[in-house]
């Protein structure tokens, strides 16, 4: 007889043998002012060209309010003086809290305000805001009228902001006077916001601005639509004017993301609400172990990405627990202990970001200073786990925290690195902290999790059928590096296609493999074990020789020298093999004794030696790197940490041809774009060396 499966993976086959009887149980823990007559529909769907592929529906024939779920229920079941929110902001200086009856009123006069400026069921409105509570409680009280909310980050160039104001044709915009970079300052929003609305041909009808002391947004223009925020919550709220929770339908678009297409305009990924509040619920319940109230999240992230819609603002609310909204950075504001205090100060029980805010903190709290001065006085107790997303994880830096953890965090606290998109809206791979939740009857406690794997993204998590393909859609062996690819149905937080443009989502994910399976976009391996490894994106995966190597795996490798703390690799043309990997690094503090920009971009041919060594040791010869730029500050990044290969590939193709100076794509996304500035006089420095020693020979 064989062993009973773990709860995580009894949840997981459950899910995908029988998606009827799995989600009827999580589906139970959502109010709904209709209940659905089953979970799942599918059919087939013939588009305008002719193209048929299959398409699902999850919880058909259900009414439900997101708000009504998030907020009200919480209030009426007599937990109203819990604490909703807390306003972490070291940039300001500012704690605020608010107790869920607080958060009621707050939404219930907005949703009455934006009511009353022709904000209706179904119309979209833009957010674009800083990290501040009002940008949540615009978020719940445009959901709380059945309207679809759309957030863009806060800060982002006029001409990203106008494709897509373009793109969602908004009723309305919210904003904020200025927000706050970090050690930058205040940044004024209206000039970004009256570009964004001048280059668009679609102007939306009201601009609706939140005033910051900081910097004001001074005689708003009335002809064109500017209104005061806080002045109409005042007068709503002394008339009495507040709107209550529209129901909409299981399928009823509750937000829109915009995602950067690799062409084109971006892609709006639509999360429908029924799907999206019974997955978010199962999944911050089991998955990251947040069951209620009591429980405190801290998800360090941006509402701007998905990220932060899931797990700063929607999930912990669901289940009534407290979420930490923080405006700030993991470094700089005022140093690299800030997360550590936050989780102190909070009692935090899950702290979810970046692995590059994990690398910053490490770099800049050399020897954990600041972190063992909040763990010594046991300022962590309360961390049950930490969680990773939005890059690959490197192992190194998994078994660091890992011991951290066991130390000084609460007794059998893990570190998690977990995978998933825009488009999936929750983790497609983790493990479960508190896996019993998801298997239906068995109440989730006194589970233990399944064993961490440094360097895996863990195990698909329920409704998710995550598969390994060749280029030909064929599966390929366990352990073998494929395409990662998806069958359909997805679980009920993902997607089921693009905002008004069905043949874009055919063309994007499942056209490259007939329909068959939907492309992820990702390379990588799942091992003997059922783990799931993301090595890089597949436009990453290098050719050489007719050799395919993942970008991820090499940096693996670079980052196991003790004197490197950060690698990208990416393919450099070359007329024998096709490509060679290339290598930018940044060294370790104590192994950088020399002067800021004193280190020349050409690393020492000893580095250089021992580090192809290793990739000769852990991968093959083939896969010898064809050169090293080494240097501090120059690897671009998103604001979601993913680092951005393409710009260096540019870079680097640029520089074989002697075009120093030729532009390169860079994403609205890119954190700071002075670092590929830093990266480009790196590489024309690397170029320039490297000509002189051949005219030397």
């Amino acid at each position: 007889m064989s062993p009973p499966l773990h709860p995580q993976l009894e949840a997981l086959n459950l899910s995908l043998r029988d998606p009827e009887a799995f989600w009827a149980d999580p589906a139970a823990r959502i109010h709904w002012h209709r209940k659905p007559y089953k979970a799942l529909t599918r059919r087939r769907k013939t588009l305008p060209s002719g193209v048929e592929h299959e398409h699902w529906s999850w919880f058909p024939g259900g009414e439900l309010s997101t708000t009504y779920n998030c907020v009200d229920r919480h209030v009426l079941a007599g937990r109203g003086s819990d604490v909703a929110i807390v306003w972490e902001s070291p940039v300001t200086n500012t704690t605020e809290k608010y107790t869920y009856q607080q958060l009621l009123d707050e939404v219930e006069v907005l949703a009455g305000v934006l009511q009353e400026e022709g904000v209706r069921k179904g119309d979209v409105v833009i957010i674009y805001m800083p990290m501040i509570p009002a940008a949540l409680i615009a978020a719940l009280a445009i959901t709380r009228l059945g309207a679809i909310h759309s957030a863009v980050f806060g800060g982002f160039a006029a001409t990203s902001l106008a494709q897509r104001i373009e793109a969602a044709r908004p009723k309305a915009i919210m904003t904020a006077s200025c927000g706050i970079e970090g050690t930058k300052g205040a940044i004024a929003y209206r000039p970004l916001v009256e570009g964004a609305i001048a280059a668009s041909t679609f102007k939306p009808l009201k601009t609706i601005i939140w005033q910051r002391d900081q910097l004001r947004w001074h005689h708003p223009d009335r002809l064109s639509g500017q209104r005061p925020w806080q002045r109409l919550v005042k007068s709503a709220r002394a008339r009495g004017i507040r709107a209550a929770a529209v129901p909409v339908a299981s399928a009823h678009p509750l937000y829109i993301i915009y995602t950067s297409g690799t062409t084109g305009l971006p892609k709006g990924v639509v999360r429908e609400a029924g799907g999206h509040a019974v997955g978010l619920e199962l999944s911050i319940r089991s998955l990251f172990g947040i069951k209620g109230p009591g429980d405190v999240m801290f998800c360090a992230s941006d509402i701007g990405w998905v990220v932060g819609h899931s797990y700063i603002l929607y999930a912990p609310l669901l289940v009534g627990a407290t979420t930490v909204l923080y405006e700030g950075k993991p470094v700089g504001t005022p140093d690299a202990g800030a997360f550590w205090r936050v989780v102190e100060k909070n009692a935090v029980n899950v702290l979810f970001t970046a692995p590059t805010a994990l690398r910053a903190i490490r770099k800049e709290d050399g020897g954990n200073v600041l972190f063992r001065e909040v763990a010594r006085r046991g300022g962590l107790k309360s961390l049950r786990a930490l969680f990773l997303a939005g890059e690959r994880s490197e192992p190194s830096i998994v078994r660091e925290y890992q011991e951290l953890l066991a130390e000084y965090a609460a007794k059998g606290a893990l570190v998690v690195d977990n995978w998933w998109s825009s488009e999936s809206g929750s983790p497609i791979s983790g493990v479960a902290v508190n896996a019993g939740a998801a298997v239906p009857g068995l109440g989730g406690e006194g589970v233990a999790p399944l064993a961490i794997r440094p360097g895996s993204a863990g195990l698909p998590m329920p409704g998710f059928d995550v598969r390994i393909v060749d280029d030909e859609g064929v599966e390929v062996p366990r352990g073998t590096m494929g395409n990662i690819v998806m069958a359909a149905p997805l679980a009920p937080t993902a997607f089921t296609t693009l905002f008004e443009d069905e043949e874009r989502f055919y063309r994007g994910y499942l056209k490259r493999f007939n329909g068959r399976w939907l492309d992820t976009g990702d390379a990588g391996l799942i091992d003997e074990d059922g783990y799931v490894h993301i090595m890089s994106r597949s436009d990453d995966v290098i050719n050489v020789a007719a050799h395919r190597f993942s970008t991820g795996q090499i940096e693996q490798t670079i980052l196991s020298h003790p004197s490197i703390s950060e690698a990208s690799v990416v393919g450099i043309p070359d007329s024998l093999k096709g490509h060679l990997p290339f290598a930018f690094i940044q060294l370790k503090a104590d192994a950088d004794n020399n002067a800021e920009g004193a280190l020349p971009a050409t690393a020492p041919p000893e580095l250089t030696k021992e580090v192809n060594t290793l990739v000769r040791e852990q991968i093959g010869a083939i896969a010898t790197l064809g050169g090293i730029i080494q240097g501090r500050g120059m690897i671009p990044k998103t604001r979601s940490g993913k680092t951005l290969r393409r710009v260096l590939r540019e870079l680097l193709e640029n520089g074989t041809q002697g075009n120093f100076e030729k532009p390169v794509n860079v994403p609205p996304t890119v954190e700071d774009a002075a670092v590929v500035e830093v990266a480009r006089g790196r590489v024309k420095e690397y170029f320039e060396a490297k000509a002189k020693t051949k005219a030397k020979l």
